[in-house]
């Protein structure tokens, strides 16, 4: 190993060019990560392949410019010099540096990374007088010649630059090794690729078209943005604040927040969230951006809209329409820009207008209505116009009034479907391309003729349940992915064992496994309203690691010993072991059991072929278990009750289908008591292995924190509450859950369940959390009421459960050295739950998308003024000033409904309720609002009142469609359906009842399992499901059903 030294000019904090030496070591072991090396390098890990005509090398202008060509799955063999790599780092920030590392460990795209400056042979001290960019480019050519001459010349080498002296310099320098640039090389080595060759003109003349602008245009739309170096001396000082912006989706030209992140303000001690009132004030912020913000002057400051907005696009809000002044600020730089790819729409012939010589400038229409319209150039605008396509942002210079961007792919036609259900996952950075072969090869062998068998080192290693444990579980119908089982027995001494038995994935998922490193990437399994995107090949989730009945599985086990009557906790042991699940039974099937039904016993298909003696005595032994499960849940329900564990419910909607799988109703699907029984036996684990493994790995283990909401949130709840004399202690979640146990109307249930959903919408974000980055006190989780508690039961659908897995491996089996060695640190492991966070959340809201979609394209086919289903019975939720936002039961939708019309004309109600227009005005106020006609006529809507709506759908060409209700009737809609289900309503709740708001721990493991998963042969080589009808609507959407579609999901 050689020491020598290098040089760095870097910039300190008071702006000013400080001169460092630091010791720079090199090696000659280096490993290159070709296939083609006979040099005796490392080949563990990813290797370039050997199987391609040349290996291409590019240069840093070209890793910095065309970053997305070279994602491309056809360029193979890509070798990243390190110089390259630290120059994307330091000119296009962390998030471009980490979009390549991701590139370079994806199985998928034969690339790889060379530290060439660690190589004692390639490394190159840079010259006097030399420019950094000609000893970039000097570095990485004389790397590319070390590389060619260590892989025997077996491979030609191509070096792709921009830089035409290089290419004149190096292009006959060294046989075997060619320097040419990027464009000749995309058009004589694959003039095939016409997608790269299109992506490289739209990124090449949006550049010059940027350089042309900057040129011509010498007046500022914006402010300069201030220097990194002094927004971060004046958010330490306290005169900026730093947060994320959060652009109002509804009034998306005028409103802005800011959330608060690191430093506040110590002067003011802002405790709320800023306003930034209009375009200028925001100055180039685009919605997700970190910036940091001035607050202005008191008297300037200015309220948040109250009335209900169409997303309208003037830059003026309706008068005395804004409530309290709240803290306003303005945006005075960008700490971090969070661009990402956007589905946009190009103008319609009607709306194209001729703009002389920039004829090829275009104005596309983002899907988001959060983000401003983008100025791309192309010369397909007028044959993509009747597509959604994908742009991405280039810059946004202080001298023009849009962002610049450019052109990178089309997605499909506008209506249509999968281009609809494409454009939602672009929209949440979903990318799930199918399993890559070297990934598949890691998976075991498993087949109709040759199953899967347990080996016999492993049953030497694990505990054995097959013959001592009746262990069942209890699923939806047609589920395949089952990863936990239950059980519950008499020990010898009396006491109960109770057993919560979760598939063993991380057997056949290793740490840093190319199935591994995919799992991380997406996080999650993604599930959309008719299909799903799973986290893991099929093989593992729906066969191997599914715990089926009538076959041996891998499982971790958590199983308690507890006193016979009072169910108290003795003892806690986890194992692994191995299981055969006895019955899969379905939750109707174990209700049934539980509730004395004999008829669900037919459906026990592991009873079918008993005789009557054994069927009978096999089944008196599950109800009993059944049954014990159930007392057994419903005490560890009270405990938590005690120490304020909240109760919040949703609506659930199953989907009813007519015989060509379209939808033909959606119907309201009422809870049953064993969905209770399963989440809390599931939280019990989960909250049992967060103590296991936090004692064990106080720095590093991965746990779920709840914060407490911030009071202001309540606000809306307790004025609700206090309209129909229910007064709302929100000061902690025990008198908050109390407050809402009280808050009954006996003639209304509707009123609890709309209160309970306030209460969700005011809750803070779940989240994953590392425990060495925060103090124990704030491991709470508030709304199961638990002082530590992660997710371990669904290793199969969430990679936070695999890591958990690993953590409670390494916390039992001391003897397993390599376990503890994969595990990561503090620093890793934060950083992986905030890629987690985000993951769920994109998740959620692609799920609440992709239902909202086909809410649309139900209510679409049908007629509003003859289809009696697009008439229900609607509850008012809250008031505004133009109109009130309104809860459909029926549907389980969230909408507004106008008082006021673009006319200017108000309702008027009829002598027989019914609804129609005239001229008049509105008076809002705190609990109602009353329209008043011209003639003196006036009505009266009040919070909690049921009105008859219609359901419409609003039609956009370039947004999603949106559901409009229409009032038609100030009275009840009365309907057999609706005498039903609030017979239904008024049942006595049951003991376990649905936890905590799109974040409830409680219902997320029911709510994961009441989806019907039905494979496709098509789709299992992929590892994604699909329903059986591109119409079928997720069986189970109670958490989305009560959040109003204006707001984020809390997760």
């Amino acid at each position: 190993m050689l020491r020598t030294e290098r040089v760095l000019q870097l910039r300190g904090q008071q702006g000013r060019s400080v001169r460092v030496v630091r010791e720079h070591y090199l090696r000659p072991d280096v490993p290159c990560r070709s296939a083609l090396c006979r040099a005796g390098c490392p080949r563990d890990g990813k290797l370039l392949s050997d199987d391609v005509t040349h290996y291409v090398v590019p240069d840093c202008k070209v890793v910095q410019d065309y970053l997305e060509i070279l994602e491309f799955p056809e360029l193979k063999g890509i070798i990243f010099m390190q110089t390259a790599c630290q120059a994307l780092q330091h000119q296009k920030g962390r998030r471009q540096y980490n979009k390549l590392r991701t590139l370079a460990k994806d199985a998928r795209h034969d690339c790889a990374v060379f530290a060439n400056e660690f190589h004692q042979h390639c490394y190159l001290p840079r010259e006097k007088g030399e420019s950094m960019e000609k000893w970039q480019t000097r570095s990485i050519y004389n790397a590319a010649v070390w590389y060619y001459n260590h892989c025997s010349g077996q491979m030609p080498i191509v070096m792709v630059t921009e830089d035409e002296d290089a290419i004149r310099q190096y292009g006959n320098e060294t046989e075997g090794v060619f320097v040419i640039s990027f464009k000749n090389y995309l058009d004589n080595f694959w003039p095939d690729l016409k997608a790269a060759c299109e992506l490289f003109d739209s990124i090449l003349q949006a550049r010059h078209e940027r350089e042309i602008e900057s040129q011509e245009n010498n007046g500022k739309e914006y402010p300069e943005h201030l220097p990194l170096e002094v927004l971060e001396a004046g958010i330490k000082s306290g005169r900026y604040i730093q947060g994320a912006l959060s652009v109002n989706k509804h009034r998306a030209q005028l409103e802005a927040f800011v959330r608060l992140q690191g430093f506040s303000s110590k002067e003011t001690e802002i405790q709320s969230d800023i306003l930034i009132y209009g375009a200028k004030a925001r100055n180039r912020a685009i919605h997700g951006d970190v910036v940091a913000v001035e607050l202005l002057p008191p008297h300037e400051w200015k309220g948040r809209t109250v009335a209900l907005c169409e997303n309208e696009t003037e830059d003026k809000a309706p008068l005395d329409t804004t409530g309290d002044p709240m803290p306003t600020g303005k945006v005075v730089g960008i700490i971090q820009r969070n661009w990402r790819d956007y589905v946009v729409t190009f103008p319609s012939r009607e709306e194209s207008q001729p703009q002389g010589r920039n004829a090829q400038k275009v104005l596309v229409t983002p899907w988001d209505y959060r983000i401003p319209k983008i100025r791309i150039s192309t010369q397909q605008a007028e044959a993509l116009q009747d597509y959604r396509v994908v742009v991405r942002i280039d810059s946004w210079e202080s001298t023009s009034l849009y962002p610049n961007g450019h052109f990178v792919r089309v997605l499909g036609r506008i209506g249509d479907l999968e281009g609809e259900i494409a454009a939602i996952l672009v929209e949440n950075s979903i990318c799930v391309a199918p399993f890559s072969e070297i990934q598949m090869s890691e998976m075991p062998v498993s087949s109709s003729k040759n199953p899967w068998k347990v080996s016999p080192e492993e049953e030497k290693q694990r505990l054995d349940l097959r013959a001592t444990h009746l262990i069942f579980s209890i699923d939806p119908k047609g589920c395949e992915d089952v990863d936990d089982t239950l059980s519950v027995r008499t020990l010898p001494n009396g006491n109960l064992e109770l057993g919560v038995h979760i598939a063993d994935v991380t057997h056949f998922v290793t740490a840093n496994s190319y199935t591994d490193v995919e799992a991380r990437a997406r996080a999650t399994t993604y599930y959309l309203a008719d299909r799903r995107y799973d986290m893991l090949p099929s093989v593992l989730s729906a066969d191997i690691c599914s715990l089926l009945s009538g076959v041996d599985r891998y499982a971790v086990s958590v199983m308690w010993e507890l006193e016979k009557q009072s169910y108290e906790i003795l003892s806690v042991c986890y194992n692994k072991t191995i299981i055969q699940s006895a019955y899969k039974l379905t939750y109707e099937t174990a209700q049934g059991l539980l509730d004395g039904d004999t008829s669900v016993v037919g459906d026990i298909l592991e009873l079918k072929d008993l005789d009557e003696r054994m069927r009978q005595k096999k089944l008196a032994e599950l109800v009993w278990a059944v049954s014990k499960l159930t007392d057994i849940a419903r005490h560890v329900r009270a405990k938590r009750d005690s120490c304020g564990a909240l109760e919040l419910e949703g609506v659930e909607i199953r989907v009813q289908l007519d015989d060509k799988h379209n939808i033909h109703d959606l119907i309201p699907k009422q809870p049953l008591e064993v969905h209770e029984t399963v989440a809390e036996c599931m939280i019990l684990a989960n909250h049992w292995v967060a103590k296991k493994i936090s004692k064990h790995f106080p720095q590093q283990a991965l746990l779920r924190q709840h914060p407490p909401p911030r009071q202001e949130f309540f606000t809306e709840l307790r004025e609700c509450a206090s309209a129909k004399g229910f007064a709302m202690d929100t000061r902690s979640n025990k008198a908050l859950a109390e407050s809402l146990d009280k808050a009954n109307d006996p003639l209304d249930p509707i009123v609890n369940q709309l209160l309970r959903s306030m209460a969700t919408h005011a809750m803070s974000n779940a989240l994953y959390f590392s425990t060495g980055s925060c103090s124990e006190e704030e491991f709470h989780h508030y709304g199961l009421a638990l002082e530590k508690y992660t997710h371990f039961t669904s290793p199969i659908r969430r990679y936070a459960d695999i890591i958990v897995h690993r953590l409670l491996m390494a916390a039992t089996l001391k003897e397993k050295k390599d376990v503890k060695d994969n595990l990561f640190s503090n620093k890793d492991l934060e950083e992986l739950c905030k890629h987690i966070n985000n993951r769920n959340r994109a998740a959620q809201r692609a799920q609440k998308q992709s239902t909202e979609l086909f809410q649309c394209m139900y209510f679409k086919d049908k007629t509003p003024e003859t289809d009696e289903r697009c008439v229900a019975d609607g509850v008012i939720y809250s008031i505004r000033t133009n109109g009130v936002l309104v809860f459909v039961p029926r549907y389980g939708i969230k909408a507004a409904a106008y008082m006021k019309n673009k006319e200017g004309l108000v309702i008027s109600c009829q002598g027989d309720g019914s609804c129609e227009w005239k001229p008049g005005s509105l008076q809002r106020f705190q609990n109602k609002i009353t329209s008043t006609t011209t003639t003196g006529d006036s009505v009266t809507l009040s919070l909690f009142d049921h009105i008859t709506v219609k359901m419409l759908v609003q039609t956009s060409r370039c947004h999603a469609d949106t559901i409009k209700l229409e009032i038609i009737k100030n009275a009840p809609h009365q309907t057999a359906d609706m005498e039903i289900s609030q017979r239904n309503c008024q049942r006595v709740k049951c003991d376990l009842v649905k936890a905590v708001s799109q974040s409830a721990e409680a219902a997320q493991h029911a709510q994961e399992k009441t989806r019907v998963e039905v494979i496709d042969e098509d789709f299992e080589k992929y590892c994604q499901t699909k329903g059986a009808s591109l119409y079928q609507l997720l069986e189970e959407i109670r958490d989305l059903a009560l959040l109003d579609v204006s707001a984020d999901v809390r997760t």
